[in-house]
């Protein structure tokens, strides 16, 4: 068991660190890149379980909303597990290459194939898109698209860091499950619009888009003048 009862140690005052297997590296290695990439995920989804939790679950007249309720219990107890499986990765992550100490247990498949499955059950109350949709929506659906592109980018630094130090200094696993990861935000985040009752805001092409000379904020802000004047 980890015992923490002191946080400033002045061991990196000088710009560099320990591993977990105590390897001393630069705060500037690659390794220690996809390191931080992994908390900063790990921090935003801890986010979106805030603005899951802060959905209000009543209507304005009093009257329960059970589907907030349903996304709060079924996203909330998602989130808690996956926040757990990146603290576990991020442990493996901060090793050198086989040297990883012994006591750490490294998630397997079993994990990944659980994002699967929720995705799949999640997919079966969605219609299928039509489109793109544009990263917003309400609070905790807004996040979990900011979520969904730091996975990647965490994707991207683990394959950069493996074209450094080789194949073997991270497992294929870490990899594919990350692959599922971006994949499940996105689809957490048309199941919580979709229980929400809300529009997904979908892209259009150019050619569908409405042209005019004019823009729309240039037409309101000339009304909004012209009304003005009118008082």
């Amino acid at each position: 068991m980890v015992r923490i009862n002191r946080v400033h140690t002045g061991g990196g005052d000088s710009g560099d660190t320990s591993l977990v297997d105590g390897t001393r590296v630069l705060k500037s290695s690659p390794r220690l890149g996809v390191v931080g990439d992994m908390d900063e995920l790990n921090s935003m989804l801890g986010v979106v379980v805030m603005e899951i939790n802060n959905l209000p679950d009543r209507h304005q007249d009093g009257g329960f909303r059970p589907t907030v309720r349903r996304v709060q219990d079924i996203a909330s107890i998602s989130l808690n597990r996956i926040q757990q499986e990146l603290f576990d990765i991020g442990a493996e992550l901060a090793c050198s290459p086989g040297k990883i100490p012994e006591g750490i247990v490294l998630l397997d498949e079993v994990s990944s194939d659980r994002l699967v499955d929720e995705m799949d059950t999640w997919l079966e109350e969605l219609e299928p898109l039509p489109s793109f949709i544009i990263p917003t929506g309400k609070g905790p659906v807004a996040w979990l698209h900011v979520a969904r592109t730091i996975t990647r980018r965490l994707e991207r630094g683990i394959v950069g860091l493996r074209d450094i130090e080789g194949d073997d200094s991270i497992r294929d696993f870490v990899l594919v499950y990350l692959n599922r990861l971006s994949d499940w935000c996105f689809v957490l985040c048309r199941w919580i619009s979709s229980q929400l009752g809300e529009k997904e805001n979908l892209w259009l092409p150019v050619g569908k888009r409405q042209k005019s000379k004019i823009s729309k904020v240039k037409k309101m802000q000339e009304n909004d003048e012209m009304s003005i004047e009118d008082v």
